[in-house]
């Protein structure tokens, strides 16, 4: 029996089972195919064997380049695309949950660009990774509580608003990025805030993902695991007040894990554009409009479709794409595309 457009939005198109199983194994292949592709070609067979080698005595048959490349170049990269992926997107299904608002995404929130304005203060005080993160983070923080304070002295708390209050934040957050560019040292300080806006994944490495890595998991696994009260933010005020909710403080631990999610990943690997929307939409169409499948199934996805992006990037041509480029060019048209057919599904 075929599933009617109203089941389809509420159940998805994924099976109820092992649909977590699906996404995972094709993770897996991703990252495998991902360390076998670059401009040093190295066969799955010996990328098994590499990986298989740290945990099973195998006879070593793999030339030392082979795991250099696999160990020390590609790997630390694929997990930072999954990680920062996984960041993104989880925390743009969260906001649009809590703010009940499919256009709500840490870009549009202002989120993205006050980390990176964080980051950029960070730079032209070379200060460490540590303190860039935590500027990061502050300045994650300021623009979500400048992006929710708006409405509140409007007295207007509809989407609309919402957005076009994240859209001046943004602008603002923009704004302050392009004095701090003119300022900067254009040798050093200039070419590195340039790297965050653009987006990259080139120089990370293993101690990046230490420090970042606890912090985007512990916060993931938070979001997780109240997941199904962020069904319940959704609702609306009134009916998880009738449930027993403590509204404001639900609501304020899932915009500080979403944000520091969000600022994390603009650390290691600068502004990446549209993953936090485009993203959780594609959740909703193949999971249906349970957060409860929603945020599982956005993580899975986006870790995918960014070592995809990052494998084009670093493969397509001689010199590295931009991240931010890339996901431009194919979110913008594919999310188009999707509001296409969620009107013709009305």
């Amino acid at each position: 029996m075929k599933r009617t457009i109203d089941d389809r939005r509420n159940y998805g198109l994924l099976p109820k089972r092992n649909y977590m199983l699906l996404l995972l194994a094709l993770l897996a292949a991703v990252i495998i195919v991902s360390l076998c592709l670059g401009r040093y070609f190295v066969s799955i067979e010996t990328v098994v064997k590499v990986l298989g080698s740290h945990l099973l005595p195998l006879e070593q048959t793999w030339e030392r380049v082979e795991f250099n490349i696999v160990m020390n170049l590609r790997l630390p990269r694929i997990l930072g695309a999954a990680l920062v992926g996984s960041a993104l997107a989880l925390s743009g299904a969260t906001y649009q949950g809590i703010f009940k608002n499919p256009l709500v995404s840490p870009d549009l929130l202002g989120v993205s660009a006050g980390a990176c304005v964080g980051s950029a203060i960070g730079i032209l005080l070379h200060v460490g990774s540590l303190w860039i993160q935590i500027l990061a983070f502050i300045g994650g923080i300021a623009a979500v509580a400048l992006t929710t304070g708006i409405p509140k002295l409007m007295r207007r708390t509809s989407a609309v608003t919402l957005v076009l209050a994240g859209v001046i934040v943004g602008g603002f957050m923009n704004s302050l990025i392009g004095l701090m560019k003119y300022l900067a040292d254009p040798e050093t300080e200039l070419a590195e805030m340039t790297y965050w806006q653009l987006g990259s994944l080139a120089n990370i490495k293993y101690p990046d993902l230490l420090s970042v890595g606890p912090v985007i998991i512990i916060s993931g696994s938070i979001l997780l695991a109240m997941r199904w009260r962020i069904n319940i933010l959704s609702m609306g005020e009134d009916e998880a007040r009738i449930l027993g909710m403590n509204i404001r403080r639900e609501r304020n631990i899932a915009i500080l894990c979403a944000t520091l999610m969000t600022a994390s990943a603009v650390c290691i690997s600068g502004t990446i554009g549209w993953i936090g929307l485009v993203i959780p939409h594609l959740a909703r169409r193949l999971a249906g409009a349970d957060n409860r499948r929603v945020l599982p199934v956005s993580c899975a996805i986006s870790a995918v479709f960014l070592i995809f992006i990052d494998t084009i990037a670093r493969t397509l041509t001689g010199a590295e794409l931009p991240l931010g480029v890339l996901t431009g060019f194919i979110g913008a048209p594919f999310f188009a595309w999707i509001m296409i057919r969620e009107r013709n599904d009305v």
